[in-house]
């Protein structure tokens, strides 16, 4: 259920700001709710294959069944390792940190943690699909910190703060509401 949730949450945190984000670079509005919705499905995919196997224990389980159970197990691992292992750092780190470090929405210094960490996450989902590091391990951990804190960053300041009211994006706009 909570996976679900995740991913109208993320289909939401793409669509939502889409008027606010195309006056910016409307390709990069697109490119980001894209890159979301990629990131979704390969969440919905790895949905799939956890119910698959639930479905798959419920049957008794004889060579045939288990071998498919662990073939459908990796299948779910690889989504997790392209979807948030590898889209998160496009769709959220670059696209989204570019979006927001060019439109002057958020503080500057702040989007710079997601164009940084954007690409680091790239880097390290290219490198755990390789095999040249492990999974979670510690390489890709510290990887995954800019990015952290730009997603972490971002949500606190958007909640606490909301947009810059300053910013072009805003202009024209009533009281920088959209």
């Amino acid at each position: 259920m909570l996976e679900l949730l995740l991913i109208i949450s993320n289909v939401g945190t793409a669509v939502v700001p889409y008027s606010i984000h195309k006056r910016v670079h409307e390709a990069g509005a697109v490119a980001y709710v894209t890159a979301r919705l990629m990131e979704c499905t390969f969440i919905a995919i790895g949905i799939v294959c956890m119910l698959g196997i639930s479905t798959l224990r419920q049957d008794a389980l004889s060579g045939t069944t288990a071998a498919l159970g662990q073939g459908i197990f990796d299948v779910y691992q690889w989504t997790f390792r392209i979807g948030p292992g590898f889209f998160v750092g496009v769709g959220n780190g670059l696209i989204l940190g570019w979006l927001m470090y060019t439109s002057g929405l958020v503080p500057r210094r702040l989007a710079l943690f997601g164009l940084v960490g954007g690409p680091l996450i790239i880097i390290s989902g290219a490198l755990v699909i390789l095999d040249v590091i492990a999974a979670g391990g510690a390489v890709q951990i510290v990887m995954t910190i800019p990015e952290f804190i730009w997603e972490l960053g971002i949500g606190i300041y958007l909640i606490v703060k909301g947009y810059r009211t300053s910013s072009p994006a805003l202009a024209g706009t009533q009281e920088g509401v959209v």
